[in-house]
């Protein structure tokens, strides 16, 4: 008998108080289509008349709230600059990977990605924290975190010598669990299993500790027919990524292990962000975080709702209190001591009160 878990609401709970005050970043805040990288960087300076277009680049598929907030967020700048600015969304990697836009953004390439901070930890390793596994375990110790003076100086790095401007780092996209073909209650129940991971050190190495074999070099967008070719066994993902990819057609069990809290940003390169008008660039930055704000209640309100038609549709959820979530939490140790961050999670845990 199917079960549906509707353990999705208490995701629902923890981002209903949103990170509008990262509008600035913390600070105030496969391979790419050759197509797609010849299209970015053929606009990688503003046009004739003092007009600026941003192509806004991610992984996510047309139905997910991120890529309805990023339409949003782009009429809303069109509107406030009569105009001027002009963002183009494109979901489902039509640009690339995100690895590889991001590379097209340090080149100077006017496109945005929706990252998160393991891939940021690619360049400012301690970042890589907030995406460890069981690094949080709500939206409102994420919000603190983000508002130490330790993330701040982070993002003053990715800027200052990296080249890598954030506007913004408020995107909740809930928890992530894993997507299998076999029910998973304990990190044994992993060993063997080929699951697809972002590409980051931190996600790879958190996956690993967690029981599976990490994959990093299958996108998200392709998650899909990876499964079916046999490629990958599964994946790791939040129920708002994972419906509108329909993985539930491929996928028998969603094994609700709540492993990581996603945080998504927005990035650019500061060398084409440095181009456009201060001016431009806080409508910009006002904007996106009110999109941000907008796209993460969404996601809260309709995590229940999306699950339960996974469940309709014939994926099994398999809910928290039947797994032994504690024993991932001890599983997830190893990864942090692998990469260093022990004593770093003992700081930032003490900075927000967390015993």
């Amino acid at each position: 008998m199917k079960k549906k878990s509707f353990g999705a609401i208490a995701f629902a709970l923890t981002c209903t108080l949103l990170l509008t005050a990262c509008g600035s970043g913390a600070a105030a805040g496969g391979s790419a289509a050759d197509a797609g990288q010849s299209a970015a960087a053929s606009e990688s300076k503003p046009a004739a008349g003092g007009d600026y277009t941003i192509k806004m680049s991610t992984q996510l598929s047309e139905g997910s709230p991120f890529v309805d907030g990023f339409n949003a967020w782009a009429d809303a700048v069109k509107e406030k600059t009569d105009g001027h600015v002009t963002i183009e969304v494109y979901p489902s990697a039509a640009l690339g990977s995100d690895e590889d836009v991001i590379e097209q953004a340090l080149q100077g390439a006017n496109v945005a990605v929706l990252t998160d901070c393991g891939r940021m930890g690619n360049y400012v390793k301690e970042m890589g924290i907030l995406n460890a596994a069981y690094f949080a375990d709500s939206y409102e110790e994420m919000q603190k975190f983000m508002e130490t003076d330790t993330f701040e100086g982070w993002t003053n790095e990715l800027e200052s010598k990296h080249g890598i401007k954030i506007l913004n780092f408020g995107w909740c996209d809930g928890f992530r669990h894993f997507l299998t073909n076999k029910p998973i209650y304990s990190p044994e129940d992993l060993k063997g299993v080929l699951i697809r991971t972002p590409g980051a050190d931190v996600w790879s190495k958190s996956i690993q500790s967690l029981g599976a074999t990490p994959v990093s070099t299958v996108g998200w967008a392709d998650v899909y027919n990876a499964v079916q070719t046999k490629t990958i066994d599964g994946a790791e993902g939040q129920t708002s990524a994972s419906y509108p990819a329909a993985l539930y057609e491929v996928l028998d069990y969603m094994d609700q292990t709540g492993h990581i809290l996603l945080m998504n940003g927005i990035i650019v390169g500061e060398k084409y962000w440095s181009t456009i008008p201060e001016e431009y660039q806080n409508i910009i930055i006002e904007e996106c975080a009110k999109a941000a704000s907008d796209a993460s209640k969404v996601v809260a309100d309709n995590a229940a709702a999306n699950e339960a038609k996974m469940a309709e549709a014939g994926m099994t959820i398999i809910p928290p209190e039947d797994i032994d979530i504690e024993a991932f939490r001890k599983a997830s140790e190893a990864a942090y001591e692998e990469l260093g961050f022990t004593e770093l999670r003992t700081e930032l845990y003490k900075k927000i009160g967390k015993e």
